[in-house]
């Protein structure tokens, strides 16, 4: 006990009699410190004793469409912190190829009774997806909040990223470095975020031959920047990290460098990124931010004052790292 109230301390950054007295549930701590500790033995991976188990306020469902591209992940963990921190309890839902849909996690989670709903990336994203899910969903008294994908049609909270924002800040970076010839590889056409990126390209009079749609994967990058490539790009704009993975795997294929010959920006800043070789220049997105933001305006709407039926736009930030140069 002497070593473990001793660990404990150590990760809190307080004494052990601190500890003792948060553990045996005794007064003199204030609410601040006793969550310290708290949090400490989570890190460790004690148990908490059972007058330190917080019971929970309700379920809170999260849908997300996968978690191979790490983004997803880094918006799950954000969430979940949230949402166990005002005590809720998440309840984290993926799609599977060939598995379950988002339809059906939804109805799942509302069987189980949860108390809200976060979707991040969903079909409210689709342009192609009939909106008529979410009227009945709310009519169902379920309230939900949605991330990066506004539409009109949805009476609810969104909470977004400035993708317009984001390819602007890609393009001004890549022409202070001399390039000219700048492609933009992003998802497919239907998707709101890669339709506002690609109308922020246009609208910066960049030519519209060199916007490529393919997946949002390391493949789909790497078939869209070939096909850049072929048309002279010295730099490419991505919809995703993985996608500049793909590009730079592209460009290495054809025995170009990155960056000397070609620059590749890509778009998430999401974990692991630093390690990539080269590092990547990337957009990044506040997802902490963002995340938090999402789960506040789904707690209003479920403790009964609704936040604004709006889009919450927060704004991204240009991240230079080794993946660009200038254009020889």
């Amino acid at each position: 006990m002497t070593a473990r109230l001793s660990d404990i301390a150590t990760q809190a950054g307080v004494s052990e009699a601190t500890v003792s007295r948060v553990v045996n549930g005794k007064p003199g701590v204030s609410p601040a410190t006793r969550q310290a500790v708290v949090a400490a033995m989570d890190v460790l991976g004690y148990e908490r004793p059972p007058r330190l188990r917080q019971r929970s306020a309700g379920l809170i469902g999260l849908i997300t469409p996968e978690l191979n591209n790490p983004i997803f992940p880094a918006f799950a963990q954000v969430i979940e912190q949230v949402l166990s921190r005002d005590g809720f309890t998440p309840v984290l839902c993926t799609q599977t190829p060939g598995g379950s849909t988002e339809d059906q996690l939804t109805e799942m989670l509302v069987d189980r009774g949860v108390n809200g709903i976060v979707f991040v990336s969903g079909l409210h994203a689709d342009t192609t997806a009939d909106t008529d899910r979410y009227v009945k969903l709310a009519g169902r008294g379920v309230p939900f909040v949605m991330v990066n994908g506004y539409t009109d049609r949805i009476k609810a909270p969104f909470v977004s990223v400035d993708h317009r924002a984001a390819v602007r800040l890609a393009v001004t970076h890549l022409q202070n470095l001399g390039h000219d010839r700048i492609g933009l590889a992003v998802g497919p056409s239907r998707f709101v975020p890669a339709q506002r990126m690609v109308e922020e390209f246009i609208d910066l009079d960049r030519d519209p031959e060199l916007v490529e749609h393919s997946l949002f994967t390391v493949e789909g990058g790497q078939a869209a920047a070939d096909t850049l490539y072929d048309r002279g790009c010295t730099a490419v704009v991505c919809g995703s990290d993985l996608m500049a993975f793909g590009a730079i795997r592209a460009a290495r294929r054809r025995g170009l460098h990155v960056p000397r010959d070609i620059s590749v920006v890509g778009f998430d800043d999401s974990p692991l990124i630093v390690f990539a070789d080269p590092p990547l220049t990337t957009i990044r997105q506040p997802v902490e931010a963002m995340g938090q933001a999402a789960v506040h305006a789904l707690l209003e709407e479920i403790g009964g004052t609704p936040a604004p039926h709006a889009e919450f736009v927060f704004q991204p930030e240009l991240v230079v790292r080794g993946s660009t140069g200038a254009n020889r």
